[in-house]
């Protein structure tokens, strides 16, 4: 069997992704748009991990002051950067954050030769991203789906 195989079962066993093409994974477990493209190599995988989240001021019925949302935003960038004890091992693996368009964008890759933990690795980091978000949302203002829905859980 090729790795390439080898990950594209490895990943549809995982109870986290769905295949959409080749080598090319949707998150099913977060509402946020959370996709992996994995790269192969002859002995190691390579998991290119996107987590697309909306800026606050995308997702309420309330005006947001920029000042507010810049804060926000500052703010998720140091914990979505502090990775700490998320993975099955040691990572030297600092995730990088753009702001685009009311969104903002958390990239990281990650590389292993043991493909399940890479795969279950790279759903621990999808979910600590929609954690990490989550836990910064400011009260006091009325959310819009998916942030009202993610509240409500």
């Amino acid at each position: 069997m090729s790795t390439s195989d080898r990950v594209a079962n490895a990943v549809g066993e995982h109870r986290a992704f769905e295949s959409t093409g080749e080598l090319i994974f949707n998150s099913t477990t977060t509402t946020f748009d959370a996709v992996v493209d994995a790269t192969v190599t002859d002995n190691s995988v390579s998991l290119a991990v996107t987590v697309t989240v909306p800026m606050l001021s995308a997702v309420t019925d309330d005006d947001l002051a920029p000042i507010v949302e810049d804060g926000w935003y500052e703010t998720f960038e140091r914990r979505v950067t502090d990775l700490g004890a998320i993975f099955r091992t040691d990572r030297e693996l600092t995730p990088q954050l753009t702001r685009d368009d009311g969104e903002a964008v958390v990239t990281a890759t990650l590389t292993d030769r043991n493909i399940d933990r890479g795969v279950d690795d790279a759903a621990a980091l999808i979910d600590f991203v929609e954690g990490t978000y989550v836990q910064g949302v400011i009260p006091g203002y009325t959310y819009t789906d998916p942030v009202a829905g993610l509240l409500e859980q």
